[in-house]
């Protein structure tokens, strides 16, 4: 079994990570993990990631107390419940929102109707964000739904897609090259630069799909 590791990941910064695979019970102590190391000497921020956290550090901490610290804090076990908001979300599954939404239902198995059904019958929880300002990492994607990325990603997936990649789900804030498997769009403004917080979503929220329209 992989153990868990700490080193430099710059200069002033420490990266934890914590052997796969990535689960909410995971995800809460590291949000644990993050809310103790906020109040170390010498931290100036924390990030937590999938199965890692990130510690950034100033001139005053002492790097070989702080990786003492995580792997202390890690091995206490501690776990924190990140109290978040329900946010529904609209999407139109399927036709030109969903391009991919047929590739899917062939390597599930299930009609495409189905692969809707279930994917907007899920609660999923908002791990972390990363990849562009305002993108969701999900968990909660259910098993059978699961489908590998596109073998060639797509040079400009539009703003508002929803897809699957992998045992994971999220929408895509904003137009960029991605290889996911795009199953609908909404029009959700999920990242908006002047308002507060310009996140729609937070680490800790539930998200649920709701579908607005299917084309399958």
């Amino acid at each position: 079994m992989t153990s868990c590791t700490v080193h430099r990941l710059a200069e002033q910064a420490l990266l934890y990570s914590a052997p796969p695979p990535a689960s909410l019970e995971v995800q809460r102590r590291i949000w644990a993990m993050a809310a103790r190391a906020a109040d170390w000497r010498g931290v100036v921020d924390v990030v937590p990631g999938m199965n890692n956290l990130t510690v950034i550090f100033d001139d005053t901490a002492d790097v070989a107390v702080l990786e003492r610290n995580l792997k202390l804090a890690w091995a206490s076990g501690e776990a924190r419940n990140a109290t978040g908001r329900l946010v529904e979300i609209p999407v139109r599954y399927g036709g030109e929102h969903g391009p991919d939404l047929a590739d899917v239902a062939a390597h599930t198995g299930l009609s495409a109707q189905e692969v809707v059904r279930r994917h907007s019958a899920g609660e999923y929880v908002v791990y972390f964000l990363g990849f562009q300002p305002g993108f969701a990492y999900m968990g909660g994607l259910a098993p059978e739904l699961a489908t590998p990325r596109r073998r060639e990603p797509r040079l400009a997936v539009p703003a508002g897609s929803v897809g699957i990649g992998g045992e994971q789900t999220g929408i895509y804030p904003a137009s960029a090259p991605g290889g996911w498997q795009l199953i609908g769009r909404t029009d959700a403004a999920l990242f908006v630069a002047d308002r507060d917080p310009p996140s729609l979503f937070a680490p800790g929220d539930t998200v649920r799909f709701v579908a607005e329209e299917v084309i399958a």
